[in-house]
């Protein structure tokens, strides 16, 4: 298992890459969507929506994977496998503004629910790493 602390690791946690964030599903079925995130340096911090199926997944079972790539090199890349440790109402949507500014995109926050969720890493693989 590669640390947190490794050069490489920290760059792609502070990168502007996308994540990719896979759950399971009701049935058992897994399911993974590019998402933005950011790195707090504790948890992988994202924002969702709570009307989407993603969202309910992680209510059922909080565990998920994370795989990032390094946006100068794609054959580097982390995988982060965790639990949703907590998650936050965010009725302002104040992090997903902060997350846009990030990725400087125009969107904004559109006034529907959502939440931040922590993600406490528990196991990092990957290439080149």
């Amino acid at each position: 298992m590669v640390d947190v602390n490794h050069p490489k690791v920290q760059k792609i946690l502070h990168s502007k890459a996308f994540a990719h964030l896979a759950t399971t599903g009701p049935k058992g079925e897994p399911q993974s969507s590019p998402m933005w995130f950011l790195w707090d340096g504790k948890h992988i911090k994202f924002t969702h929506t709570t009307e989407r199926q993603k969202y309910r997944n992680i209510q059922h079972d909080p565990r998920v994977a994370i795989s990032i790539v390094d946006s100068d090199n794609p054959y580097i890349y982390a995988e982060f496998r965790g639990v949703v440790e907590r998650i936050e109402q965010d009725p302002q949507g104040a992090f997903y503004n902060t997350l846009a500014e990030h990725y400087q995109s125009p969107l904004r926050y559109r006034g529907d629910p959502r939440v931040i969720l922590y993600v406490r890493i528990d196991h990092i693989v990957g290439q080149g790493l």
